[in-house]
Formats: structure tokens, C-alpha cells, sequence
């Protein structure tokens, strides 16, 4: 759940608010994370408020590295290697990925970190930091938990079966609006139809299907990758995802700025908006086990062995279980989509 750098906004946009404050989730959240004094503007950035892969070890930036480096060979080692960090937050993920890469491989490496939020303090000078992704990318473009936070609109079914806008106010109280209709209402007849019965509600996730596909077609050659919450059709949540945390607990999401408001990713859809041959879907578990995290507890003889190895071996032992658990991060989904070159994390 990092800061996002766009919210891919064009077309469906409404951000009017009426005089008593109403106005839909999508315009709301827009200004409580990323307006003057957001959520996202905050010094303490996203670690902040909750752990995400990147805080919770640095084996998760190993991989990445380790990732990069096929993409690398995949190119066929260019003399410049681009590594794109979509929602950087403070620099977390791109320094752990420059620190944990071969010497001459880290040489090539041109780090840009996209996030609106100002560079960080003390960053390593090698970074570039920007709040757009530069036009023409070779290499890898990582996107971590930055669609969950790109902001959507929520509909809700009415007691007569129609699917409407849900509009909000600063505090957070919601009513129902005009019946979602345009663009909008095709996304959901497409990705997430809605049955008629009341209650029922949706994230309607066009924006994040532009950001995707806007972010991904600067991709020249290499592989574009995004992490994150997400769910697929025919197992979309009846009541939506739309949540808050504050604090590393989970809230009511309220548009105030005090929290965090995100919710999960039909990553499915986001595919289909940039549709490159050879894009997949697959969980955070499997994508991690083809860059060699598993979780497997070292064996006992080292104990005997070399006990402070055995200790090491066993603390990161039980940093991969965490980053690949089921009913956890495991979970995550990856959207990976290569342009020019074969699947890298195949077999």
C-alpha cells in the first residue's frame, strides 16, 4: 500500500463535492492521500503504517534483484539497465535492490523511483527520483503495492437492484448517488457484474486500468510487474474490499487524511487494459519460489556445524515463510508481462 504516482485520471472524472460535503470515493480519497497535508505527504511515509513485503525482510528486494538480473540477461546485458520503482514510499525497495546486485550489473543500473511525495534525506545519490515514469524503459518496472492505492469509485446496489455510486463526506458517513453509468457502468457489466441484490458493492477499477497500461507501455523492452491485494473474476468479494489502517491496525476508511484507504486489485483487468503477449497472473508464493525463496528450514546438522550459520539460515528461513505464506503475503497477486523477451520466472 504505497503512495501512488497516478491515479490514471481521464475520462469518468467527477470531482465535485455539493455543498454539504457529498462527493464519490474516487475524488475523496484522491485529495486524503494526495492533496496538500495527505496521508502520503507525511514525512513517515508508508512504513509508517503498516508492513509491506518491502518492511518485512530484505530477502523481498534480493528477489527483485535476482529478477532484474534475468531481465538483464534476457537483454542481453545493454549497457544501460533501467530498474523502475512504481510507489517507491521512501526508497525502500530500490536501495535493498541496488544493494543486494552484482557489482557490474549495479554499474549499468539506471534507479528511478516514481512517487509524489519529496526525496527523501539522504538517498543514495544513484537514484533518480520523479513522480512520472520516464517514457522509454529497458529493463524492469516494478510496481509494488501501488494500484491498490491508485483511487476508485465504489458502487453499491440499490433496494431496486440498480447499481449506484456510493458518495461519501469527510467523516466518512456514505449515501447513494446517481446510478453508475458510462464507462464506469461497462467496466463493472464486464469485470464485476453486480447480481441485483441490495448491498452488494463493487470498486469499480477503470482508473487503475489506465494507470496500469500507461505505466506498462513505457516499457520498450524488458518486463513490467505489478504486486499486489487482488482478486480475480468469478471470486470477487460481494461487499468490496474498501478498507483503512492507521498505525499497523486496520480502520474505517475515512477521507480525512488520518489513514490509509485502499482496497484490492482485479489485477485481471489490469492485464487486459495493456494486453502484451505472454502476461500472466500468478501469487506472490510461486513468484517467489522461482526466484529461490521457499521458506525451508535449514538443516539440523548445521546446528552442530556452524551454529551461528544455523542461526542466520534459520531467521531467513523464517523471513521467506513470511513473504510466501498462505493467507498472507503469499497470497499477493503478480501481474508479470514481458515485452520482447521470454518469461523469466518460467520453470
Amino acid at each position: 500500500m504505497t503512495a501512488g504516482a497516478a491515479d490514471g485520471g481521464r475520462g469518468d472524472r467527477d470531482d465535485r463535492t455539493d455543498r454539504r460535503g457529498w462527493r464519490g470515493w474516487r475524488a475523496a480519497t484522491r485529495e486524503a492521500l494526495y492533496g496538500p497535508g495527505g496521508f502520503y505527504r507525511r514525512p513517515e511515509g508508508p512504513a509508517g503504517h503498516f508492513r509491506t513485503s518491502v518492511h518485512a525482510s530484505p530477502l523481498f528486494a534480493g528477489a527483485v534483484a535476482r529478477l532484474l538480473c534475468r531481465v538483464d540477461e534476457a537483454l542481453g546485458r545493454p549497457a544501460a539497465l533501467d530498474f523502475v520503482d512504481m510507489a517507491a514510499g521512501r526508497g525502500e525497495l530500490v536501495t535493498g535492490v541496488l544493494a543486494a546486485l552484482p557489482a557490474g550489473v549495479a554499474a549499468r543500473v539506471r534507479a528511478r523511483a516514481v512517487e509524489l511525495a519529496g526525496r527523501p534525506a539522504g538517498l543514495d545519490h544513484r537514484i533518480e527520483w520523479r513522480d512520472e515514469p520516464p517514457e522509454r524503459v529497458t529493463g524492469l518496472l516494478f510496481a509494488n503495492e501501488w494500484l491498490d492505492n491508485v483511487p476508485v469509485d465504489v458502487a453499491e446496489v440499490d433496494p431496486a437492484g440498480v447499481p449506484r455510486l456510493v458518495l461519501v463526506r469527510q467523516d466518512g458517513t456514505e449515501r447513494l448517488g446517481d446510478p453508475v453509468a458510462g464507462d464506469g457502468a461497462r467496466w463493472l457489466e464486464r469485470w464485476w457484474p453486480l447480481e441485483g441484490r441490495e448491498g452488494l458493492r463493487a470498486e469499480i477499477g477503470l482508473p487503475r486500468d489506465r494507470a496500469w497500461a500507461a505505466a506498462a507501455g513505457t516499457l520498450a523492452r524488458g518486463l513490467a510487474v505489478a504486486v499486489d491485494y487482488a482478486h480475480a473474476a468469478g471470486a470477487r468479494p460481494p461487499f468490496g474490499t474498501l478498507t483503512g489502517f492507521r498505525e499497523g491496525r486496520e480502520t474505517t476508511p475515512v477521507p480525512d487524511g488520518s489513514c490509509d484507504i485502499t482496497a484490492h486489485v482485479a489485477l485481471d483487468a489490469c492485464a487486459a487494459a495493456c494486453p502484451l503477449p505472454g502476461a500472466r497472473l500468478l501469487s506472490q508464493r510461486d513468484a517467489l519460489r522461482a526466484l529461490g525463496l521457499t521458506g525451508g528450514r535449514p538443516p539440523l546438522a548445521l546446528a552442530s556445524t556452524d551454529p551461528a550459520g544455523y542461526v542466520r539460515a534459520l531467521a531467513g528461513a523464517s523471513q521467506a515463510a513470511e513473504l510466501t505464506a498462505p493467507g498472507g503475503l503469499g497470497d499477493f497477486g503478480w501481474l508479470v508481462q514481458p515485452v520482447g523477451i521470454p518469461d523469466v520466472l518460467a520453470g
